[in-house]
């Protein structure tokens, strides 16, 4: 049976092609083929329509292989277990590579598939389509022979079609990102102890960081959002601010689309590159966002092994076998095996002087969302919902958050923060009970959980209102309705909005009462004078437009706060001493501080400086932290601590080549070919809002981004319908051959923005509409 490719027409509304018919927008086939309506819009932007879901993620797999094929295939190379085959042995891909095959041994996709198509046991029948689409759909893309332009992969044998099972373990990976991802190499480093000592020894970086991680969020990921209700807006509209913060560059990349199957679902907005539904966008009646949580997704559990044999351990006083797996992957310089051990709790993991297998304890963990099989549906009901009230049901029923919160708006004028996220059933009894008392403090100081794994009364259990077992159900996670706001800067939900703190939650779900970080209460304050009026500022409620001022506002709240004073120290006193004991003429840095405008723009010079200060451990405060006023303690820099100067000076000796009071433009840049974009923003360290951590070159200073401020979108959901602003900072395609390749990031450099194109008549008003169709048909 053969398959060929519709061709592409410039128009084709009222055409009729092959048995596939285009009539008032909406592509339908005959049969059982795929066939979808692409609009591409300015910045390359597509709306796609078709009638069922299987062609809406034909289109959106289409569509994507031609803007970004080579991070798709990298992807699949990552869930292959093939890293090391095609890009090299080093220990990175090596791990990578066996974590991931023992998920293909253990078939955890197809696990993940197998139960009732109810959305929750297993995934639906839409969302099945969706994927076999989107597969056929880049599968489509490249037997049409187009020449991959891209270099990063064109010619490369690792781009090869791609099957239902290969999205299904991409899938896989993305809810593991926070939990199992973050611990690959401690997975993969477990091995037993030998005679001589304990197991294995090799440093586990990356699971050491997972450890160090206070409150669970992952490395390199974060966002700002705002949920304005009608009491927070001039036009008594809702209104949603999306700013995640993830990196500009490989597989975690977001790609804007429209996706529309008509009465079925209409949602605009931004998805991960790979993935075929909207996760941050809106439909015509709510809009959302999402914000990393800080909820932990995974529990260690501490065993007693058995006397004599370490890979054994007691449970409830009887002996149980570790359960041992060999794993095999491919290098160019021949196989390479392992083997890795598995709980029944879940695999055992090493990270060297915090969890180390010895003779008589080792670790293992449970994984939260190693069996969340309910997102794309959970995306695809959050898509479809028409109010807070039923965004909220879709919440509570599937709980299907890997590791995000989510803010959202509705037409009604409410606003809504929730962490329904998949959160491990630890609860304060449970903690008390079962959390040995050498780690009693540290579950107090971070939320990571350290059970007692010889216990059967220390298993997770169920809550009787979870979707599955071994999670917190909805009962006992935080949410909030309101009129007026909430935000999250990726701190715990307890200041959503300051008045009405969410309080009592267990801790593994985030902190409460301690401090908060600079760029959540800036996010606060900024809300508070637009709405009334403190600190000079007139109360005058947000529009799409002052919203997208606010959020580039480009604020720097630690210079704000403490640029006065130390300057007046730097002045007093214009030398100081390096850590690594160097003295530094303090001089020029004096100067550049007092210039500074304290924000981060293009023009602002010595943002620089002061933002490496804050990173140095500069930002020390001589008051304490006041629950009681949350917002504004602790404010008053520590000028007597010598390590506030010392901070100073080793900022000064990094920056050495850089001149001190340079225009952060200058130095803060994004390459495109030959074209070095300036680049607005901060890091959060210094108190910035709008978030941008760029590399750090020695004598150059940062010339490239690696993650920040992606996908920015200000909507409003009007009375005729969502209108506002969006952009993908990193424009829409990796490619550098593609004219989608540095278009948006121009214009992010100029604080520019792209309009909402949700309706028709939006769309149509765009000059640079180009419209053509993709399908495939079976003869």
């Amino acid at each position: 049976m053969s398959r060929r490719r519709l061709a592409a027409a410039a128009t084709v509304v009222g055409l009729v092609t092959a048995g596939l018919t285009v009539t008032g927008g909406a592509a339908t086939a005959n049969g059982d083929g795929y066939s979808a309506l692409i609009q591409r819009a300015s910045y390359g932007v597509p709306h796609i329509t078709a009638r069922d879901f299987a062609s809406l993620g034909f289109g959106a797999g289409y569509v994507q292989a031609e803007d970004n094929i080579c991070l798709i295939a990298d992807q699949m190379v990552t869930v292959r277990a093939e890293r090391s085959r095609w890009f090299g042995a080093e220990a990175g891909n090596v791990s990578s590579d066996l974590f991931h095959q023992k998920a293909i041994d253990d078939q955890v996709a197809e696990q993940l598939l197998a139960g009732s198509r109810d959305g929750v046991r297993a995934p639906s029948t839409p969302v099945r389509d969706q994927v076999r689409g989107f597969v056929a759909g880049y599968n489509a893309y490249l037997r049409d022979g187009k020449a991959i332009t891209d270099p990063a992969c064109a010619g490369k044998e690792w781009v090869d079609p791609i099957s239902e099972l290969d999205m299904w373990r991409a899938y896989w990976a993305r809810m593991v990102l926070a939990s199992s991802g973050a611990l690959i190499d401690g997975i993969v480093a477990a091995a037993p102890p030998t005679a001589s000592g304990n197991g294995a020894s090799a440093r586990a970086p990356q699971a050491e960081a997972a450890v160090a991680t206070v409150d669970g969020a992952p490395a390199g990921l974060g966002s700002n959002a705002y949920g304005l209700g009608r009491d927070g807006t001039t036009s008594g509209a809702s209104i949603l601010l999306a700013n995640p913060h993830f990196p500009w560059d490989d597989t975690e990349r977001f790609y804007r689309m429209h996706l529309k199957v008509p009465g079925r679902y209409d949602v605009e907005g931004a998805a991960l590159v790979g993935d075929p539904l909207i996760q941050i966008g809106h439909n015509g009646q709510i809009a959302w966002s999402h914000t990393v949580s800080t909820a932990h997704r995974f529990v260690w559990h501490r065993l007693a092994l058995v006397p004599g044999d370490p890979t054994s351990y007691l449970y409830d006083g009887q002996a149980r076998k570790m359960t041992a797996r060999t794993v095999t992957v491919q290098t160019p310089t021949g196989p390479i095996s392992r083997t890795l051990y598995d709980t029944h709790f879940g695999p055992v993991v090493v990270v060297p002087g915090h969890f180390d297998w010895t003779t008589t304890t080792a670790y293992a963990i449970t994984d939260a969302n190693a069996t969340n099989n309910r997102a794309l549906d959970g995306w695809l009901a959050m898509g479809r919902a028409g109010s807070v009230g039923e965004l909220r049901k879709v919440l509570d029923r599937r709980q299907f958050l890997p590791w995000v919160n989510v803010i959202a708006v509705d037409r009604r004028g409410r606003a809504l923060y929730a962490d329904h996220s998949v959160v491990p059933r630890v609860t304060d009894s449970l903690a008390a009970a079962c959390i040995p008392a050498p780690f009693q403090s540290v579950y107090a100081s971070s939320g990571q959980a350290v059970l007692d794994g010889s216990r059967s009364s220390c298993e997770l259990g169920r809550d009787p209102d979870a979707a599955v077992p071994g999670i917190l159900g909805p009962a006992n996670l935080p949410t909030l309705v309101r009129s007026d706001y909430v935000t999250n800067s990726n701190d715990s939900y307890w200041l959503a909005n300051p008045e009405h703190p969410l309080e009592g939650y267990p801790r593994i779900v985030g902190d409460e009462q301690t401090q908060r970080s600079l760029r959540t209460r800036l996010g606060v304050h900024q809300v508070r004078q637009r709405l009334t009026g403190i600190d000079g500022l007139p109360g005058r409620g947000f529009t799409t437009s002052n919203l997208w001022d606010v959020t580039l506002g480009n604020r720097a709240y630690g210079g704000e706060l403490v640029r006065d004073d130390l300057v007046r120290s730097c002045e007093a006193r214009p030398t100081a001493t390096t850590s690594d004991g160097a003295t530094v003429d303090l001089t020029a840095a004096c100067a550049a501080l007092r210039g500074w405008d304290l924000r981060v723009d293009l023009d602002s010079r010595g943002a620089h400086l002061f933002t490496e200060f804050a990173m140095a451990g500069g930002l020390r405060f001589a008051d304490p932290f006041d629950p009681t006023a949350p917002l504004t303690t602790p404010s008053r820099l520590a000028v007597d601590d010598p390590g506030v100067r010392t901070a100073l000076a080793d900022a000064v000796q990094k920056l050495a080549g850089i001149r001190l009071d340079a225009r952060l433009g200058d130095i803060q840049t994004e390459p495109r070919g030959a074209e070095q974009i300036p680049i607005h923003g901060g890091r959060s360290e210094a108190g910035a809002f709008n978030m941008i951590n760029g590399g750090f070159e020695s004598g150059v200073g940062y010339p490239k981004v690696l993650h920040g401020t992606s996908f920015l979108m200000a909507v409003e959901l009007g009375s005729n319908g969502p209108s506002g602003r969006q952009i993908l900072t990193y424009s829409q395609s990796a490619n550098p051959n593609s004219p989608w390749y540095a278009d948006q990031t121009r214009l992010y450099s100029g604080k520019g923005w792209d309009t909402i194109k949700f309706t028709q008549r939006q769309l149509r008003a765009d000059p640079n509409l180009v419209t053509y169709r993709v399908g495939e048909q079976r003869d």
